[in-house]
C-alpha cells in the first residue's frame, strides 16, 4: 500500500514526528517556527509564591578569651544554633534537647529583659547545674532570637560544666 505525502500536511507538526516513526514510508513535515513580535508574549508567568526574604539581625558573642564575635543570624534562629553557624565556642552537648547546661549564656539585664519567653522550670533545673550562673542566665537552646535583638551582646562563660559526665 503506497503512503501519500498530502495525508500529513494537516497533522499538528508535534504530532508529526510520531507519525513518522510508526509510519517508515511518510514524508517528514516541515514545522514552521513560530514567529514572536515581541518577547513579551512569549514570558511565562509562575503561580507559585515567592519566598519571604529572611530577615537578618546582628548579635555579638563575647567569648571565653573576651574576643567579641560578630554573628549575622536569621531571626527564629535559637543563640544556640546561632553560635554554632558562626564558629563560637559554644557546646550544645545535648544539641538543644535541655538535657544538659553546656550552652549555657549569660546576658546584660535590658537584654534580658527583651527575651519574651521566661525559662521554664526545665530549664531553671538545667541552668543550677551550669557554671558561673548569675541572674541573667539562659541556655542558648531555649531563647529565640527576635527582630528586637538587633545589636545585643552576650557572653560566653569561661567555663562548662556537663551533667553527662561522671567526673
Amino acid at each position: 500500500m503506497a503512503c501519500r505525502a498530502g495525508s500529513l500536511r494537516f497533522l499538528i507538526p508535534k504530532f508529526a514526528s510520531c507519525v513518522n516513526r510508526v509510519n517508515p514510508c511518510t514524508v517528514p513535515v516541515l514545522i514552521r517556527k513560530t514567529q514572536y513580535r515581541n518577547s513579551a508574549s512569549r514570558l511565562r508567568f509562575s503561580s507559585t509564591v515567592p519566598k519571604p526574604k529572611k530577615e537578618m539581625v546582628q548579635v555579638y558573642f563575647v567569648d571565653r578569651d573576651g574576643d567579641e564575635i560578630e554573628a549575622t543570624v536569621e531571626v527564629g534562629e535559637s543563640f544556640l544554633t546561632a553560635a554554632i553557624d558562626n564558629d563560637v565556642e559554644l557546646e550544645g552537648a545535648c544539641e538543644g534537647t535541655l538535657a544538659c547546661s553546656t550552652c549555657h549564656l549569660i546576658f546584660k539585664q535590658e537584654d534580658y529583659d527583651k527575651i519574651p519567653e521566661k525559662p521554664t522550670d526545665e530549664e531553671l533545673d538545667m541552668l543550677d547545674l551550669a557554671y558561673g550562673l548569675t541572674n541573667t542566665s539562659r541556655l542558648g537552646c531555649q531563647v529565640v532570637i527576635t527582630k528586637d535583638m538587633d545589636g545585643l551582646q552576650v557572653q560566653v562563660p569561661t567555663s562548662v560544666v556537663d551533667a553527662r559526665d561522671p567526673s
